[in-house]
């Protein structure tokens, strides 16, 4: 792909605030979107990730009444997906276990030798202090997918949404009482929205220019 053609990708992609919900993104479509999230890099390869894609009215309903950011998305959006993040992502868990010798192919005397190494990063990164730091760092993970997912599906025609606005505990809450949490192994990281936009953005896109946001060591 040339690279004006992925620039202009990223032109096109703005933060849809309400979509034209007579239009559908197809099947083939999402699972090309969802597709790029999957294969997206994540710290030590732990992809500590799961994706909701809520289509259920009632349930976006529920979430719209705790969620001030993303009332119109959930009424319009084609598709709205809820992204949790892992919250036992350290070395020495089942899941990690699960990651390195079932999904990585792992023999038993590397899984050893790479988990201890996996260890000291965490260790070193002092991500296992408690449970919020840990959460944090697999919540940080969900971003790259999701920014994989957003120019993916803007390289194709179609629009999204990031969304932080909501209420943390009342979107637990009720994904909880779903049973969507796993008995706690995951939690609510962050939500986007995905469809087709109904006007026009009003301006053009601001950024900094590019030498202000970087600095040659050399």
């Amino acid at each position: 792909m040339k690279k004006e053609e992925i620039l202009n990708a990223y032109h096109f992609r703005h933060a849809t605030k309400v979509f034209d919900d007579s239009r559908k993104i197809t099947a083939e479509d999402f699972e090309f979107i969802l597709e790029t999230g999957r294969l997206s890099p994540s710290s030590i390869g732990f992809e500590p990730w799961k994706f909701l894609i809520v289509q259920k009215p009632e349930l976006r309903q529920r979430l719209s009444e705790v969620s001030s950011g993303a009332q119109k998305q959930l009424a319009t959006a084609s598709h709205f997906v809820v992204i949790l993040a892992r919250t036992d992502a350290s070395y020495n868990s089942p899941y990690a276990e699960y990651m390195l010798k079932e999904i990585k192919g792992m023999p038993d005397d590397v899984f050893e030798l790479t988990s201890a190494a996996y260890g000291n990063f965490q260790n070193n990164q002092r991500l296992l202090e408690n449970p919020k730091t840990l959460f944090d760092w697999a919540s940080k993970q969900t971003y790259i997918a999701l920014g994989n997912m957003m120019t993916s599906a803007a390289l194709i025609g179609i629009d999204s949404c990031p969304i932080e606005g909501f209420s943390y505990q009342d979107v637990h809450r009720i994904l909880e009482e779903e049973g969507l949490l796993e008995d706690g192994a995951w939690d609510i990281s962050m939500m986007a929205a995905f469809g087709y936009r109904i006007e026009e953005p009003k301006r053009e896109k601001s950024r900094q220019p590019l030498d202000k946001i970087t600095q040659w060591i050399e």
